[in-house]
């Protein structure tokens, strides 16, 4: 049943690719706003996405009994459907990524997506790490804040606007507890299990594969967050120069 419904996600969202999207982007854009327009319909989707996959990851993370009780074998159907609609969503996005590759192409994305995909393949067709899965699903719950840095940069937004300050602030906070603040416990759990039965019981192929993407990932995510955080810093530092700034020519030195 899992199996036919990560088939079924993947098709829905690949006749959203080549249908819909495409309709949108000839309807509303003009040659000359294409990589708006685009990006746009991308970034909306994909903060849907992470918002549904995320919340319900959480859920999971914090009240699932079969999945706490035994996070390699937990047997849960919400967590199969929520790395389902993920899986879907990311073959969605490899396709969009594809077509429109001079416009929104991205090697790291593509390298996330095949990476992501491969290690959910084993939750989805062994159903094992089911609540691991989920657990990684966690991250997503930065993305919302990545997607609207984006369409603040699209409109124009100052970037010392509050608006623009305050999301760039929780951007880096959030993206920093779910994707980096999370690697030493997980790899703590993992190591606690390692050589268990349970564990043997997995197998070598999805051993080595839950080892090594996971690595992969949290690399990227390390990758990400420096830069996340030099901007954050650049901007509160340009903040704070401003405010000098201002307090010396009002005649006053704070």
């Amino acid at each position: 049943c899992t199996a036919i419904l990560y088939l079924n996600a993947s098709r829905f969202n690949f006749f959203r690719v080549l249908n819909v999207l495409p309709e949108l982007v000839k309807i509303h854009c003009t040659e000359s706003k294409i990589f708006v327009c685009i990006s746009s319909h991308f970034r909306v989707v994909s903060t849907c996405h992470s918002l549904v996959v995320g919340l319900v990851g959480l859920y999971i993370f914090l009240f699932d009994e079969a999945g706490i009780a035994d996070p390699l074998w937990g047997d849960t159907s919400l967590g199969k459907v929520n790395v389902a609609i993920a899986s879907g969503y990311l073959v969605s996005d490899l396709l969009i990524l594809i077509w429109y590759w001079k416009v929104i192409g991205d090697k790291y994305f593509v390298i996330h997506h095949c990476t992501a995909l491969y290690a959910y393949h084993f939750v989805l067709n062994d159903g094992v790490l089911v609540y691991v899965g989920n657990f990684r699903l966690l991250a997503e719950l930065s993305s919302p804040f990545v997607n609207q840095r984006w369409f603040f940069e699209a409109l124009k937004y100052p970037k010392f606007s509050k608006a623009n300050v305050i999301n760039g602030i929780l951007m880096t906070v959030v993206f920093f507890v779910v994707r980096i603040a999370s690697i030493p416990p997980y790899y703590g759990y993992m190591y606690s299990v390692f050589g268990t039965e349970a564990y043997m019981r997995l197998g070598f192929l999805i051993q080595f594969s839950w080892i090594s993407t996971c690595v992969v990932l949290d690399v990227m995510n390390v990758m990400w967050m420096i830069k996340i955080s030099k901007g954050c810093i650049k901007v509160i530092s340009l903040l704070r120069q401003e405010k000098a700034r201002k307090s010396l020519q009002n005649g006053k030195l704070d």
